[in-house]
């Protein structure tokens, strides 16, 4: 009866469930959008109840749409939006303050105090460089602002989570309060080499240990649902950060072996194997998805903006009506005319870390027009990707022969293409887009033996899509030294 896995795909901008049946095959999604909330400049925040109401809705009709009861789903899998923080009581279970965002920089000024007195140390216990990005100043934001809850928290009384551990709080009837080791790995707060929360970090941001979810190995399983949600209780198989669960999907399990996510950020993530590599280009060192106890360990480079950007034109700016039309407007014109944008509004990402980063529209001339700046957005997603890609070589000392892509984005075949051009590399894409979504379900699915191993899962694969690069190094030279000087004009104003 059990041939289907549910994944639970809960990102940025709105709530998603797919069902896959064994061959790995999409049957039915559903989704939804919520609201994005923007309290004060470069502040961002999610309702907690409309994540969970609108991630439960889109499951219901994922699995009408698929013509399926729970009876005949062996697991689900999640996957969320990483960093974004949630604080609830333990007692009610109702959320203190809205979710503080990924993309929230409202404790910029925290981080960069803490980047520069102890940097490194942060770094050497969890992974990451101390930015806004993360869980810990959030959490310590929330205690620090909301009357009584620093008091609350200290008698035990609120908990902490991501946004998994705030679906698995609700799939579960409340009755669990957990989190895998990839979304753990996200926090600031996480020891990656003890594999348990780390007592300085705790202590630094005064967090108490009560407050912060069990964490498990991501195919460890997260116990049942309440049945009352799907009409029976349905196991809970495989959870992980949406990044980490793209990388899984795109079946990158040996080192070397990237992937990058073109979503509402870009996320390039390298698998380097059972042992962390310290970067020495400012980028992280995180946890990668597995199905056993075993550890294996990723490098990360965080593209703020991406498919954002995309939105932007359309949304605030008015030159696209979909992002669909930016392929077609950016093949509208042979260059962008010199034109540059640096999409820099929530700062800069890796190998930059500059939080006061704002976006930069830089070699404007009379002859620039709507088509040289729509394709100037999608240029920049692609020069990013770049940056962070060269950092990656040089931590490793490897060559990535390609890259495999996922998202949103990827669907821009201008896009693609450019990105093989910049790289001087090969770029596939795989038949099957929601690679997200597919990692979750096949940790879900490996947990309930629906797939016996990661060479099932490899020969699961359908076909990719290759763009091979067809631009001259001159003219790639040429491109990338353009937009080093728009980022240091972009930087310059952060001095």
């Amino acid at each position: 009866m059990q041939q289907y896995i549910l994944a639970l795909d809960q990102g940025t901008t709105s709530s998603r469930a797919i069902v896959f049946d064994r061959a790995g095959q999409p049957v039915a999604s559903a989704q939804k959008e919520f609201r994005q909330l923007y309290p004060r400049a470069g502040w961002v925040e999610h309702d907690p109840d409309e994540i969970w109401s609108s991630q439960l809705e889109c499951a219901r009709e994922a699995l009408r749409l698929a013509g399926i009861t729970a009876a005949e789903v062996a697991s689900i899998g999640v996957t969320n939006q990483r960093e974004t923080t949630i604080v609830w009581s333990a007692a009610t279970g109702r959320p203190i303050y809205n979710a503080i965002v990924w993309q929230c920089r409202r404790t910029a000024d925290r981080a960069e105090r803490l980047s520069r007195d102890m940097g490194d140390r942060i770094q050497s216990i969890c992974g990451v460089l101390p930015d806004a990005y993360f869980s810990a100043t959030k959490i310590e934001w929330i205690l620090d602002h909301v009357d009584g809850a620093r008091e609350m928290a200290r008698r035990g009384e609120l908990r902490f989570g991501t946004v998994d551990s705030w679906l698995i709080y609700n799939l579960t009837g409340g009755r669990l309060h957990l989190t895998d080791r990839t979304n753990a790995s996200r926090t600031m707060l996480y020891d990656i080499h003890r594999f348990d929360w780390s007592d300085e970090l705790l202590a630094l941001f005064d967090i108490p240990r009560s407050m912060l979810p069990e964490v498990r190995p991501s195919g460890a399983g997260f116990g049942d649902t309440a049945p009352e949600l799907f009409g029976r209780a349905i196991p809970i198989g495989g959870v992980a950060g949406d990044q980490h669960a793209a990388l899984f999907g795109q079946c990158c399990f040996e080192p070397g072996e990237a992937k990058n996510t073109y979503g509402t950020g870009c996320f390039l993530l390298m698998n380097t194997g059972a042992l962390p590599i310290a970067s020495k280009n400012r980028l992280i060192t995180t946890l990668a998805a597995t199905e056993t106890d075993l550890p294996e360990y990723a490098l990360e480079g965080s593209v703020f903006v991406a498919g954002a950007a995309i939105q932007w034109l359309r949304d605030e700016m008015g030159l696209i009506t979909s992002a669909a039309e930016s392929e077609s407007v950016a093949r509208s014109v042979h260059d962008t005319a010199g034109v540059y944008l640096v999409p820099a509004f929530a700062g800069l990402g890796a190998p930059h870390w500059n939080a006061y980063a704002r976006g930069t529209l830089v070699g404007l001339t009379r002859g620039a027009g709507r088509a040289h700046i729509v394709r100037a957005a999608l240029e920049s997603i692609a020069y990013q990707t770049s940056d962070i890609l060269r950092a990656m070589e040089a931590d490793t000392s490897k060559t990535l022969p390609h890259l495999r892509v996922d998202g949103g984005a990827s669907a821009n075949a201008f896009l693609m293409q450019f990105q093989a051009d910049i790289l001087g590399a090969e770029v596939l894409r795989p038949s099957c887009a929601e690679t997200t979504a597919l990692g979750a379900a096949y940790l879900a699915g490996l947990n309930a033996g629906v797939w016996a191993s990661r060479d099932e899962l490899r020969a699961l694969g359908g076909g990719l899509t290759g763009f091979r690069p067809s631009m001259d190094e001159g003219t790639r030279n040429a491109l990338l030294d353009g937009w080093r000087v728009a980022v240091r004009q972009c930087l310059s104003g952060t001095n």
